[in-house]
């Protein structure tokens, strides 16, 4: 008779909820633990060693010339990739939401293949193409054009590092909202532009934004495939993550996680304005 008592305790709701709560403590304790150790020690280390000359000397790192070139070209690099995969997203998730037609299912795993193939597999791509024994290199010398260890190469490896983000957003969005109210506009006589800015474009803008920023924020971190078609010309082809490695091997430590700092602000901007943005969806959805 013991043994059925104590399994009619467990099933009484006082058990339950004390099984409940502990499972929750425990999940919940699991998760901050993991986000502690993971984000937030490392974070703190960045800006306590970014600091740990002092502000004036955390200032002056950014004073340097290679690190004004740095910030500058990884700014120049994400302002071209940014509204190309903007442009790109948009037309893929309309055309693989809206139509029928062959090659669709393709087009859209061939969407997904940055997440599956290396960054660092994606530079050598463009290093066997355009490079001094690539492919076009020939030509490319011959007409004195330089692609790979120049700005060309490294907005060409970071739109293929970054151009599945706002696809990626829109298609399933797109999906969702399905045609009626834009079948409805056309009916009513509206072209179909007119139908695409005023109908279907208000419906998808925070999806567009929110796609926007996180390829905005890989644009500007990503290291990878930078790092193979740049060449490391320091204050010519490095970027802020280039730069961070160059000072570090340096032993520029201050200065390493200065810059390193400025990466992770931006991060940390960008995480916020993605916050803000889901709160504000949810709330005009509500």
């Amino acid at each position: 008779m013991a043994g059925p008592a104590r399994g009619r305790d467990v099933d009484r709701p006082g058990g339950n909820a004390l099984v409940s709560r502990f499972v929750r403590t425990l999940v919940i304790t699991v998760s901050v633990a993991f986000v502690a150790v993971l984000l937030i020690v490392p974070l703190t280390t960045v800006f306590a060693e970014a600091f740990s000359g002092g502000v004036a000397e955390y200032l002056a790192v950014f004073k340097d010339p290679d690190t004004l070139a740095a910030i500058r070209l990884t700014l120049i690099a994400a302002a071209v990739v940014v509204p190309l995969n903007t442009l790109f997203g948009v037309a893929a998730a309309y055309a693989i939401a809206r139509f029928e037609f062959r090659g669709k299912n393709l087009l859209t795993t061939l969407i997904d293949l940055p997440f599956a193939v290396s960054p660092v597999v994606s530079g050598l791509v463009y290093v066997f193409l355009f490079g001094a024994n690539g492919w076009f290199g020939a030509w490319l010398d011959e007409n004195d054009i330089s692609i790979v260890f120049a700005l060309p190469g490294i907005i060409l490896a970071t739109l293929f590092v970054t151009f599945p983000y706002v696809a990626r957003e829109l298609i399933p969005l797109m999906q969702m909202l399905g045609i009626d109210e834009e079948e409805a506009a056309i009916s009513l006589g509206a072209g179909a532009w007119r139908t695409f800015f005023r109908v279907t474009m208000p419906k998808i803008k925070w999806g567009v934004l929110y796609g926007v920023i996180l390829c905005n924020a890989r644009a500007m971190g990503e290291f990878g495939a930078v790092s193979v078609v740049s060449g490391h010309i320091r204050g010519v082809t490095t970027t802020m993550p280039l730069h961070v490695e160059i000072l570090y091997n340096e032993y520029a430590f201050v200065a390493a996680f200065a810059v390193a700092s400025a990466l992770s602000v931006l991060g940390i901007v960008t995480v916020i304005i993605k916050s803000a943005l889901e709160w504000r969806s949810a709330a005009r959805q509500g």
